[in-house]
C-alpha cells in the first residue's frame, strides 16, 4: 500500500469517528459531491463505524441553487458593512459560486462576503476559507494555462479540482480528482487551456517555494 493510500485510510476512519479537522471535512465532503462512487465509500465507511449519519448529499447543481444563493447572500448583505458592498461582490461570484457543490457552495458564499477573491499572481485568484484555525482551507481560481510558482511544501496539500482541470510533475488531473504533495514534492500546477480550473486546496504546513520568490521568502519570512 502507497504512502498515499495509507493517508487516505487515515483521514476517512478520522471522518467516519467524527475527529477530522473541519477543512479536510470539507474535503471529502465536496469530493463525495462531485464522485459517486467516493459516495458509496463514505457511506460504507460511516456503516463500518456505525456512524450513521442522516444526511443528503446533493448533485454539484440543483434546480434551486441560484435562487437559494441569492438569498444566502441577501442575509449576508446585512451583516456586512454596506448593502452595495455586498451586491457588487455578488455579481461578480453568483455564476462561479453557485456551480460550486453544495458543501463548498455555502463555505465559499459566506466568505465571499468576508475576504472575497485576492490575487494570487498572473491568472490566478484565491478564496481563504475561514473553517479551521489549525488547517490552511482555500479556493484557488486559474485562468487557462495559467499556474503557481514552482513550490514545495512543509506538510501534506491537498488539492481537489472542482472544475477544469490542471497538470503538474504528478499527472493531470480534472473534476473530483484529488491530487496529494508531501515534504519534499516539488511541483508547479498549471491550468488546462481549454478552460478555468477552479480547485479546493487543503494544507497543513506553509508553501515553500523555489527560485527567486524562495530567496523572497528566505530574506521576508
Amino acid at each position: 500500500m502507497s504512502e498515499e493510500q495509507e493517508l487516505g485510510q487515515e483521514l476517512q476512519s478520522a471522518y467516519a469517528a467524527g475527529t477530522l479537522d473541519p477543512a479536510l471535512t470539507l474535503l471529502l465532503d465536496t469530493r463525495a459531491a462531485l464522485r459517486a462512487d467516493i459516495r458509496q465509500e463514505q457511506v460504507l465507511s460511516d456503516a463500518v463505524a456505525g456512524e450513521f449519519l442522516e444526511r443528503e448529499i446533493p448533485a454539484p447543481m440543483s434546480f434551486q441553487a441560484a435562487e437559494r444563493a441569492l438569498e444566502r447572500i441577501d442575509a449576508l448583505a446585512a451583516d456586512a458593512q454596506s448593502s452595495r458592498k455586498a451586491a457588487k461582490v455578488a455579481s461578480a461570484m453568483i455564476d462561479e459560486l453557485i456551480k460550486l457543490p453544495e458543501p463548498l457552495m455555502d463555505v465559499a458564499l459566506q466568505n465571499s462576503v468576508k475576504s472575497g477573491w485576492k490575487f494570487g499572481g498572473p491568472g490566478i485568484r484565491i478564496m481563504p476559507l475561514d473553517v479551521s484555525p489549525e488547517v490552511t482551507a482555500e479556493i484557488i481560481r486559474f485562468e487557462p494555462g495559467c499556474g503557481a510558482p514552482m513550490h514545495t511544501h512543509s506538510g501534506f496539500e491537498y488539492t481537489l479540482v472542482v472544475s477544469g482541470g490542471f497538470s503538474d510533475e504528478e499527472g493531470s488531473y480534472g473534476p473530483g480528482d484529488l491530487a496529494v504533495s508531501g515534504v519534499g514534492n516539488h511541483h508547479r500546477p498549471v491550468a488546462d487551456e481549454d478552460g478555468v480550473c477552479i480547485a479546493l486546496i487543503v494544507r497543513d504546513g506553509d508553501l515553500k517555494f523555489r527560485g527567486f520568490l524562495g530567496v523572497l521568502q528566505k530574506v521576508f519570512g
